[in-house]
């Protein structure tokens, strides 16, 4: 038995494939699936069977694509309710891949239709937990209450988690992998461990989750303090229930023009130093010039879901690795433009002056828009406002607009956006983005 984890840093998610005797299956693929076409080639396998373990809020998976492209079987849960045709694979149904015995077990707790992927081979486990258990923790329960054809209250879910964890794991062993779906970094858990892979005991061991505890404070520990919920989640859940096109023609379909300008809500993915030296009005910087950049994440939190918009790219080249990034969380049919800038249409960002700043802050409305989590360990400036970057747009008339505006988050990447949300939405008063000059005050 054989085992890849593919990881996708943006947005800490792992996928896998596990490959024996000329067969593969692939478990919570990516939007593409190219990367797994690659491995099946290279072991000459045949890819028979695409595994979810839940409908996933972060991403847009590749299965359908995958069904369409290779004839492999789509599996998981009869609950979850999909729109395409699948096979039901839940606590008692198994499947071979080559000789390797791969069967379900129901762990609801993240999501009402959740499943753990349990694989044996001459003695050896390997457990894919999905956003079930984590390494350090177990998944938020909170995404599920609007969204997917199975709803559920988060407390309903905290207290299916509970039950999952006392009984869904107790009769596999200690030496059975485990493999999740998400690592630090992922908005699906709150204290997510950098390692990539643990094993049942050592989670038994050091997991906050199987610590001897009532369901009353199993239920308050998972409830407490977890972050926050992009927009886009929602969206994600019933894209991945009906099923997403494929990702070469639907990225196809978006247009390109060279040296234009374009009005409504427009997106520049540039890096900042470019952005502010000249911008179309009315852009918001989403950077996406790092590839491990969260660019995805803050994309379908500042954007709804199904909300149009146009995208600025440095130079042609860029926009074909900047849709895929959009494709990602499924927001390429939004696009209705990818475009680079005209010269003569744009405007500069106002340019700090620091010094006046740090000896006037008082002449000064200061926004911060880190997190509420990270607000609540302290705040830098006492006189700012506090408004998280994911509720800007929708609350940035509570800024008041008598002082020049300084923004400001951790680093210096969240500010760049913040800041240009609230020059596109603000007359007649000067936006200065404090970007990582944030440290002289830390």
């Amino acid at each position: 038995m054989e085992i890849k984890q593919f990881e996708y840093k943006p947005l800490a998610h792992y996928s896998y494939a596990i490959v024996d005797n000329g067969e593969m299956a692939v478990i919570d693929p990516e939007r593409d699936p190219m990367q797994y076409y690659a491995f099946a080639q290279e072991h000459e396998a045949k890819i028979v069977a695409v595994i979810e373990t839940h409908p996933h809020a972060d991403f847009i998976s590749s299965h359908l694509q995958i069904h369409k492209e290779t004839g492999a079987s789509i599996y998981h849960s009869k609950d979850l309710g999909a729109d395409y045709e699948y096979e039901p694979f839940d606590e008692g149904q198994h499947i071979m891949v080559g000789d390797i015995k791969v069967s379900a077990l129901n762990t609801p707790g993240h999501s009402p239709d959740s499943i753990t992927v349990v694989a044996e081979k001459d003695g050896k486990t390997a457990l894919f937990t999905g956003d079930t258990l984590f390494i350090g923790d177990v998944g938020r329960p909170d995404l599920r209450e609007k969204a997917g054809n199975m709803t559920a209250k988060r407390q309903e879910l905290a207290e299916m988690m509970y039950h999952s964890i006392q009984n869904k794991f107790k009769d596999l062993p200690d030496g059975a992998l485990v493999y999740p779906a998400h690592g630090a970094g992922s908005l699906c858990g709150k204290n997510l461990s950098s390692d990539n892979s643990s094993t049942l005991g050592n989670e038994r061991m050091g997991n906050w989750a199987f610590k001897p505890q009532s369901k009353e404070e199993f239920v308050n520990t998972l409830l407490d303090s977890q972050p926050f919920i992009p927009s886009y989640f929602g969206f994600d859940v019933d894209t991945n229930r009906k099923g997403s096109e494929n990702l070469r023609t639907s990225i196809a379909q978006v247009p390109l023009k060279l040296n234009t300008s374009i009005n409504g809500l427009i997106v520049d993915v540039r890096d900042e130093n470019e952005f502010k030296k000249g911008h179309l009005p009315g852009s918001i910087n989403i950077m996406a010039v790092s590839e491990n950049s969260k660019f995805e994440t803050w994309l379908g939190a500042i954007i709804n879901p199904e909300e149009p918009f146009s995208l600025v790219v440095e130079k042609p080249s860029d926009a074909e690795s900047i849709l895929k990034r959009v494709a990602k969380i499924g927001y390429e049919k939004q696009v209705k433009l990818v475009l680079t800038l005209d010269e003569n249409a744009l405007v500069q960002s106002d340019k700090l002056d620091l010094t006046h700043f740090k000896n006037n802050p008082d002449k000064y409305t200061i926004v911060d828009i880190r997190n509420k989590s990270e607000i609540e360990e302290g705040k830098y400036f006492e006189s700012a406002l506090t408004i998280p970057l994911n509720d800007l747009r929708a609350s940035s008339t509570q800024i008041p607009k008598n002082k020049p505006i300084i923004v400001h988050c951790a680093g210096g990447y969240r500010s760049s956006a913040g800041s240009s949300i609230i020059e596109s939405l603000s007359e007649n008063v000067q936006v200065y983005d404090l970007g990582d000059n944030i440290n002289d005050f830390i």
